[in-house]
């Protein structure tokens, strides 16, 4: 399993807070923002990754993340010149996709629940046609709605529909067999110029191949695009991490992970022992029982 992670565009809903800065490299309280969507991918199983962002930010990324070798993954990258859409992300990325299915998820998302390394795990073994993961929201009207059956069946998927049919929508959380490449270059840009996913998501619906995952109300998904969103998820990290543990601790979930051994782990922390998140890297990895260490989970 191939593993997108689309950190591009302009991050006009942040202004003036991304007039310098990707807003994916925005601290989301202890950490970049972009290390949420990477750990989530990672619990899943993920090792393999392409982080697709614009020229100017790219180099920024490799400076964050590296080639992801200490961490035991693969990480390269692409550019994407400009905004085309987030199924635009199978075109710039076909090449690394090759013949493999891929998750894609979208980088100011973020995802909370005890329950999603095993969640992610099953999605993403012998995919065929695509999974959805769904969140009921407040204010469903500027996300990809989804009406569903009695059954829990897909119906339809509307794009930012004035008047929703109901109130879960479609995360930015995507798993897909490899022949998303394909739909993603045969698919019609929007009058905007851009490639919806809402629009690839449709194929497979109509093909009965595609699949719907209901994040239960055990689970968070933030949407930190916003300023309140942004807000709500250093809040929500703060609190969380309060109780002990870290969120998103790259780390600690390839120490976990079995990516990297506790030696390794410790000289990452080491690094910055002068942070509370060094510290907490090395301490974790310093525990002979950090096997069964009761942590909370990306």
């Amino acid at each position: 399993m191939k593993g997108i992670i689309l950190a591009g565009g302009t991050g006009t809903r942040l202004y003036p807070l991304t007039s310098a800065l990707s807003k994916q490299l925005l601290p989301v309280y202890d950490k970049p923002m972009i290390y949420y969507p990477l750990s989530t991918l990672m619990l899943g199983g993920v090792r393999d990754f392409l982080v697709i962002s614009t020229p100017t930010d790219l180099p920024l990324f490799r400076k964050v993340l590296g080639d992801g070798a200490e961490l035991g993954l693969r990480i390269s990258y692409a550019e994407q010149p400009l905004a085309a859409g987030i199924a635009d992300a199978f075109r710039v990325g076909a090449e690394f996709v090759g013949p493999d299915p891929v998750s894609l998820i979208l980088g100011d998302n973020i995802f909370h629940s005890p329950e999603l390394p095993d969640v992610l795990a099953r999605s993403m073994k012998d995919v065929d046609g695509c999974t959805l993961f769904g969140h009921t929201v407040a204010d469903p009207r500027p996300y990809g709605v989804v009406e569903k059956a009695p059954d829990g069946s897909v119906l339809g998927i509307e794009e930012k529909p004035s008047r929703p049919r109901g109130s879960e929508i479609a995360t930015g959380l995507y798993v897909y067999s490899n022949d998303v490449v394909e739909t993603a270059h045969r698919i019609t840009p929007s009058a905007r110029g851009e490639l919806e996913i809402t629009d690839v998501n449709r194929v497979y619906l109509a093909q009965g191949r595609a699949r719907l995952h209901s994040l239960g109300p055990g689970s968070t998904w933030l949407d930190a695009g916003t300023y309140d969103g942004l807000l709500d998820a250093a809040r929500f990290v703060r609190e969380q991490q309060s109780a002990g543990g870290r969120i998103a601790c790259l780390e600690e979930i390839a120490l976990r992970m079995g990516y990297i051994d506790a030696a390794a782990c410790y000289s990452l922390g080491k690094k910055h022992k002068n942070s509370g998140y060094g510290r907490y890297v090395m301490e974790i990895s310093s525990n002979t029982d950090w096997g069964r260490l009761t942590y909370v989970a990306q």
